[in-house]
């Protein structure tokens, strides 16, 4: 018999597990456990093992969506981040753009930066737009930094340096002298969350990044480890924002890739049905306890982006929220209440 599929969704009111099988597919509802989602999870897997018959040794892939990292963006519930820029560029990630979103209201408010000003430090080294040292990195500088870092018990910090996506030397060193001064603490490199020009997305995606890393990390961690005591031996997928996957160990490191993961399998559902159907261009509504997401699909694909905002200040206002640089599909999703 061919091995068995399991995918779990937790939205913000409950938890959907579905069991594929070569008979079919089979699904249950429970109720999302906000203080531990992962009990939702194995509630629903047991549910689904008593109306399936089946057992952990008969699954060869268990695909995994969720919101939490949206979620904790959203209600600022994150770790407390800290962030290392380029010298002089300290206040980048509040100046964003240099835009006002809503020209006419002088009472606009912007988005509360997830780093206050406070936690944002800076060091002295600069690179050019094509990669040749500038200035070098001073490195003695760096223990001031860590006793920073101690005193305001930062769990999490993003290092974002200018012209790192052409030239990352600069950051991995700071992360290495960072890793072993302080070995529990999490470190994000905007070169390697987002190693694209102009620094404001490419940081402001870093900081997003180190600020859900810890939370979603844990999770994970405690996700697989019960699996695992469960008698799952097969590999744990993460449903990406973009509507691809990713291993457990990638999705730990680059968390903030999974925002919107659980409305993207919705979207490529439907874009699935669609095409059974042999329509190409098609609205998809999502109808969840918490939101409601619609989505264009057109010529049976999904649209997708390159970027994308969360925590919008204003609803559908554009430069409300804050940016991401991640591969997305793209929607709009509102509050259902």
């Amino acid at each position: 018999m061919a091995q068995a599929r399991l995918a779990a969704d937790i939205g913000g009111t409950f938890t959907d597990i579905a069991i594929e099988t070569e008979n079919g597919l089979s699904t249950c509802k429970v109720l999302t456990t906000p203080e531990a989602p992962e009990e939702g999870v194995f509630n629903g897997i047991q549910r689904a093992f008593e109306d399936t018959g089946l057992t952990p040794g008969d699954f060869g892939l268990v695909i995994h969506g969720t919101t939490l990292a949206t979620n904790a963006i959203i209600e600022h519930k994150g770790a407390r981040t800290a962030m290392i820029v380029t010298a002089g560029f300290r206040d980048a990630i509040e100046i964003a753009y240099e835009n006002r979103f809503e020209q006419y209201d002088i009472y606009m408010d912007k988005p509360p930066p997830l780093v206050p000003r406070a936690l944002r430090f800076e060091v002295t080294e600069r690179m050019d737009a094509q990669g040749r040292v500038l200035i070098p990195l001073d490195e003695g500088s760096l223990g001031l930094i860590v006793e920073n870092l101690k005193r305001e018990a930062v769990e999490s910090v993003a290092i974002g340096l200018m012209h790192s996506y052409v030239e990352s030397r600069h950051e991995r060193l700071v992360a290495d002298h960072l890793s072993s001064a302080l070995p529990n603490l999490s470190v994000t490199l905007s070169s390697e969350v987002s190693p694209e020009i102009r620094e404001f997305d490419r940081w402001s995606t870093a900081v997003a990044n180190a600020y859900v890393q810890p939370l979603m990390s844990s999770y994970l961690g405690r996700l697989n480890e019960k699996l695992v005591e469960m008698g799952f031996d097969c590999p744990l997928c993460l449903m990406t924002s973009g509507g691809g996957l990713a291993a457990i160990e990638t999705a730990q490191r680059f968390p903030i890739r999974l925002v919107e993961s659980g409305p993207a399998g919705g979207a490529i559902l439907a874009a699935r049905l669609a095409s059974e159907c042999s329509l190409d261009r098609v609205l998809s509504f999502d109808m969840g306890g918490t939101t409601a997401k619609i989505c264009l699909i057109d010529d049976g694909e999904p649209q997708q982006s390159r970027t994308f905002e969360v925590a919008r200040q204003y609803r559908f206002m554009k430069g409300s929220g804050i940016p991401l640089r991640i591969p997305v599909i793209e929607m709009v999703e509102i509050g259902a209440g």
